[in-house]
């Protein structure tokens, strides 16, 4: 496969998750200059070099070639160790830059007319901005602490070179959610409101969890669902959404983006 330069806007990285070469990885999924999406995958992001990692809504260049097992239009494997970390797209003035951005996305005002788009076309990312989150489910995993194999994979950090970050025992080991968050949304259709309910894996969700677990203890959940079902969704949210390699027809929620509504004047 040709290997070529490409800059990307970085808008959605995935919790990481086991993985028997990188010992973690996360999906990564971002937009191009031209309004296209990409997705980047693996990544083993917090095993990259500092000097190469990258934050949401944050341009980077690096090279890309098209992933090998992965006949998804959109998927592309990446050199991590030719990341050059660029400008981070600003939020002032009710996010115009990053709104500027937006609009060359395809936004979908419906998961069906997602569904609808996948077959003509085998998209596998897609933006969609619901009509109203009816609310968040916690579901306990089946089993909270990682299988022997998924420990041996995460303990290939301490043996992996070349890539990573010489110190390797300053990085935690992963920690497992013990819980699986799901959004319940609405999407209007010409016969009315259509209900629909997605898993949340993106990194920010994940780690807003450790955080009100570690701040309020016992009380977490209240935060938590205070974050995600109210003040996010008081927002102009939208769901970047994907579907899973294997399973094509089941799509995940794997980053939220929820700018300000913006006010007269502003809107693009």
């Amino acid at each position: 496969m040709p290997v070529f330069d490409q800059k990307i806007l970085i808008l959605c990285k995935t919790y990481p998750s086991p993985s028997g070469k990188y010992a973690e990885t996360s999906c990564v999924a971002g937009m191009l200059e031209s309004g296209d999406l990409i997705r980047l995958f693996p990544v083993p992001f917090r095993h990259i070099a500092e000097e190469h990692q990258f934050r949401k809504w944050q341009w980077i260049d690096a090279k890309v070639e098209k992933a090998r097992g992965d006949h998804r239009p959109e998927s592309y494997s990446i050199k991590v160790d030719t990341i050059l970390p660029g400008a981070t797209v600003p939020t002032k003035k009710e996010w115009m830059a990053r709104r500027d951005l937006l609009s060359k996305l395809k936004l979908f005002g419906s998961f069906n007319d997602i569904v609808s788009h996948q077959a003509e076309t085998r998209s596998s990312l897609a933006l969609l901005n619901p009509t109203r989150v009816l609310g968040l489910d916690i579901e306990p995993v089946s089993n909270p602490d990682w299988t022997d194999d998924e420990i041996a994979k995460l303990a290939q950090e301490q043996k992996q070179g070349g890539l990573f970050d010489e110190d390797k025992h300053s990085i935690r080991r992963l920690r497992k959610l013990p819980f699986d968050f799901y959004y319940r949304y609405e999407c209007a259709s010409q016969t009315g409101n259509v209900s629909f309910r997605h898993k949340l894996v993106d990194w920010e969700v994940g780690a807003l969890f450790w955080n009100c677990k570690s701040n309020y203890g016992n009380m977490w959940e209240e935060k938590f669902r205070a974050k995600l079902e109210v003040a996010i969704p008081s927002n102009d949210l939208m769901f970047l959404m994907g579907n899973q390699h294997r399973f094509q027809d089941q799509w995940l929620l794997i980053s939220l983006i929820y700018p300000p509504h913006a006010k007269q004047g502003l809107l693009l």
